[in-house]
């Protein structure tokens, strides 16, 4: 069994591998850099830690986050990178048995188009697996 956090950006539903997730923030506005991609919101300072904050529904190709006080920071750590994914709710901890983990269809466009490592079905509902390695600023398909 794998765990991983799963939570809401828009109407849409995906998780992450729990091991990845140091914390889980309020939203803080974050510094806009220029010329960053439209994806990235900015940085904010964690701890004495310059932390980019990325909005995950414009990484993911859906319309981008309006944040305010009601949208959470997702802090992720993958190997020596760490960033902060922005999302609407954090829905909770889920226990999926590996075997139940799926690729994700080669489709070319959308959500499926390299951000996602699996998906799974559980109680009708979709699963996607985020891949953190896409999603970071230097990952594999980084825009």
């Amino acid at each position: 069994m794998a765990e991983f956090l799963s939570f809401c950006v828009g109407a849409e539903e995906f998780c992450l591998d729990v091991m990845s997730v140091r914390e889980i923030r309020g939203w803080t506005a974050p510094t806009p850099l220029p010329h960053a991609p439209a994806h990235l919101s900015g940085v904010v300072n964690l701890r004495g830690t310059i932390l980019p904050i990325i909005d995950l529904a414009a990484r993911l190709g859906l319309p981008a986050t309006r944040a305010d006080g009601r949208h959470v920071v997702i802090v992720v750590e993958q190997g020596a990178q760490t960033a902060g994914l922005v999302v609407d709710v954090v829905s909770g901890i889920l226990a999926l048995a590996r075997d139940r983990l799926e690729p994700p269809p080669a489709v070319s466009g959308g959500i499926a188009s390299g951000c996602l490592s699996a998906l799974s079905l559980l109680d009708g509902r979709m699963l996607r697996i985020i891949d953190l390695a896409t999603i970071l600023p230097g990952g594999r398909a980084a825009a």
